[in-house]
């Protein structure tokens, strides 16, 4: 499969760099976010007001395992490293590709974070959901690119190039 996942937290660009990715390298593109949404026909926040943040998470292995894809730029939700099986499946599609981006930039990307539908324990501060989740993306991550400083064109040449 040619696929290339991207993974990384909310607000590190994975859709931006995700579509552009797709546009330079003749791939098709899907955001994983947008698959649950449309499964549960909610928004993910509406996902986590109606139930909580675990069945989210849950909602998202199924969707992960689900994928059967070819030639696609994946853009996958922020916790989908929760899920071992999900990041198996990711990795049997293409390399994975971790969009490393440090914390002061990620709260300068995000304004709404306690309405964004991230998939956290509800008193997890977004600095303590970095802490839990880096040694997850750098686990299942085949290429880590640290985006400091870059633009999202500099970012796709990056990716163009390592993969």
């Amino acid at each position: 499969m040619s696929n290339i996942s991207l993974i990384g937290m909310p607000g590190a660009g994975k859709s931006t760099i995700g579509v552009q990715l797709a546009k330079a390298t003749a791939r098709d593109f899907v955001d994983t976010d947008l698959l649950i949404q449309l499964r549960e026909q909610q928004s993910l926040q509406q996902i986590i007001d109606n139930t909580d943040y675990v069945n989210l998470r849950w909602i998202e292995e199924q969707v992960l395992l689900s994928l059967n894809y070819d030639h696609h730029i994946i853009a996958t939700g922020g916790s989908a490293v929760y899920s071992q099986a999900g990041m198996a499946a990711l990795k049997k599609l293409g390399p994975v590709v971790f969009l490393d981006v440090a914390l002061d930039q990620l709260k300068q990307r995000i304004h709404n974070f306690q309405q964004r539908g991230i998939a956290r324990h509800p008193d997890q501060s977004f600095a303590d959901l970095l802490i839990e989740r880096n040694q997850l993306y750098h686990q299942y991550a085949d290429h880590v690119i640290t985006c400091a400083d870059k633009t999202p064109a500099e970012l796709v040449e990056i990716i163009t190039e390592l993969i």
